[in-house]
């Protein structure tokens, strides 16, 4: 069942309506449809115009939403034959950042991703998504190996930021996201990133580099969240929500600022409503821009992932 945000609270007493009057249905053997149709057609347009017209702070809590699709989903959605590859070859393992080979369609692709988790459990093994020096280490590892290879690279950003811990500092974080982040612009072949939740910080950088970067229609990017920005600007995360505000986070904001490339449709009421319309979108366009890109040799696709980043802000 749908976990209800806190601006849904009128949906989710029309739909709690609904359940009620179906359960009413069944067990006393009554037509009811009338009035159950007469509900979920107002629920539904209920929903649509509270999407319509949601605030920067309520697209980042959609994009956080506990439900939202993650990058396993849209790996067992979206890509065939994944074959996941560990290791930095350095340090260990990092369950945040995953990556491996996998087929889009007909076309061999390197992927990877953050991977928050969808429990408790989950979430602890991945670290909330939040990647370490090993992770990124192991994704510049695996995008040298498409590049020796010829193999598109496709990232799937979700993180609230790279972990802040001391042994990832002590591990080198910030020279591990740098290499990242280095890795992307270098490669050889084409890279498609699309922020699918959160693209947070460094963390999210490291990974989205690429010269297209897309959006699903409700995550969020910024180099820090509302609540960092907040209580460092009024030294309270209580004023998160004017924060993200300011900060131009929606997808909608940073095409028309040309931060992205492109912001792919999710289904009504957000891609954890419908994983697999959402996963559908996703892999078509993702299959539309590497189809654009196939015709570059590896010398255009760095002068256009060159250019692309020198013209953000540029008077």
């Amino acid at each position: 069942m749908t976990s209800y945000l806190e601006f849904e609270k009128p949906i989710a007493a029309l739909d709690a309506q609904i359940r009620e009057l179906q359960t009413t249905a069944t067990d006393g053997g009554l037509d009811l449809s009338s009035e159950i149709t007469k509900l979920q057609d107002k629920s539904a347009r209920l929903l649509a115009r509270t999407y319509s017209g949601l605030t920067p702070w309520q697209k980042t809590q959609v994009a956080r939403h506990p439900q939202r699709p993650h990058f396993h989903d849209y790996v067992g959605a979206i890509f065939t034959g994944f074959v996941p590859l560990g290791g930095d070859r350095l340090y260990g393992e990092d369950a945040a950042i995953i990556g491996g080979l996998a087929r889009l369609g007909n076309r061999r692709v390197m992927v990877i991703g953050h991977e928050k988790g969808h429990d408790t459990q989950s979430r602890i093994h991945h670290n909330f998504g939040m990647g370490k020096p090993e992770g990124y280490r192991k994704a510049v590892r695996l995008m040298e190996l498409a590049g020796r290879f010829g193999l598109p690279v496709v990232t799937l950003v979700d993180t609230s930021g790279a972990f802040p811990g001391v042994e990832a500092e002590e591990r080198g974080q910030a020279e591990a996201i740098a290499r990242a982040t280095e890795a992307c612009l270098g490669l050889p072949v084409p890279m498609v990133a699309t922020i699918v939740g959160e693209g947070g910080s460094g963390g999210a950088v490291a990974l989205a580099s690429a010269e297209r970067v897309l959006m699903l229609e409700h995550a969020v990017y910024s180099v820090i969240s509302p609540e960092g920005c907040a209580s460092i600007l009024w030294r309270t995360s209580e004023k998160a929500a004017e924060a993200a505000e300011a900060m131009k986070v929606t997808a909608q904001d940073l095409l028309r600022l040309n931060v992205i490339d492109r912001i792919v449709p999710e289904p009504m009421g957000g891609a954890h409503r419908d994983p697999l319309a959402a996963a559908a979108a996703l892999g078509a366009a993702l299959a539309e821009e590497l189809d654009a890109l196939s015709v570059y040799s590896p010398a255009a696709l760095l002068q256009r992932r060159e250019d692309r980043f020198l013209a953000i802000g540029a008077l």
